[in-house]
């Protein structure tokens, strides 16, 4: 990606300051000073939800959490699928929310149909507390949040992938239930701490464009089949 980066906005939440710009055709997402995510390559992103309700032993119907709205390329995969019977996407940062849904939408377009789809809810909470209170239970959590279980920005968000968000996640999940977790990197502590808890836990590797440098994108997956 190159040429200089357009401030479309900043604002300041409860977790500190989120900013999104543009480079060319390429949108970014920067939390805190430290690069998010952008809009040039949703493949890893569509495979959070494609494997796992592949997973699934009765897919169709499925109930399916996203753990993050983000650019919205995870809610425009889930939205293409006739498998889900519901879609809740769980998002804390206000202004992302908006950038989808307010304005002018700058993001709404990479969401696909997902707005518009009936079986989506788009929830503002932060994703443990959600769990915590809300009644439903999911064949499918979709985890997005931050750069993965080794790099987040908040303390917050590093709970989630620690002992005590897991008991939450389990809980969180059907009998048939499948966790998908984003990652830009390896994580062997987490997966040690998914192995006791899940009957099988995969890590699926999404290779690098040739345009671009980095480690390849990971989808680590826990079934409870």
């Amino acid at each position: 990606m190159n040429g200089m980066a357009q401030m479309i906005e900043r604002c300041e939440g409860p977790y500190g300051e989120v900013v999104l710009r543009r480079r060319g055709e390429c949108f970014e997402i920067i939390a805190n000073g430290c690069f998010l995510m952008d809009s040039s390559d949703g493949r890893s992103e569509r495979l959070l939800i494609s494997a796992a309700l592949d997973m699934l032993k009765q897919p169709h119907g499925a109930s399916l959490l996203i753990g993050g709205l983000g650019i919205g390329f995870s809610l425009a995969e889930a939205s293409a699928d006739p498998r889900p019977g519901q879609i809740c996407v769980v998002e804390r940062e206000r202004a992302v929310i908006d950038w989808h849904t307010k304005g002018t939408e700058p993001l709404r377009r990479f969401a696909g149909g997902g707005h518009d789809d009936p079986r989506t809810r788009i929830v503002h909470d932060d994703l443990l507390h959600h769990l915590r209170t809300a009644s439903e239970r999911y064949d499918v959590l979709c985890l997005d949040i931050d750069n993965g279980p080794g790099w987040t920005m908040t303390d917050d968000n590093r709970s989630v992938y620690e002992p005590s968000g897991l008991a939450v996640l389990e809980r969180a999940l059907t009998g048939q239930g499948v966790l998908s977790v984003w990652s830009s990197a390896r994580a062997p502590e987490f997966t040690n701490r998914l192995a006791p808890l899940f009957a099988q836990v995969v890590t699926m590797e999404v290779p690098v464009l040739a345009a671009r440098r980095g480690e390849p994108d990971l989808v680590i997956l826990a079934s409870r089949a």
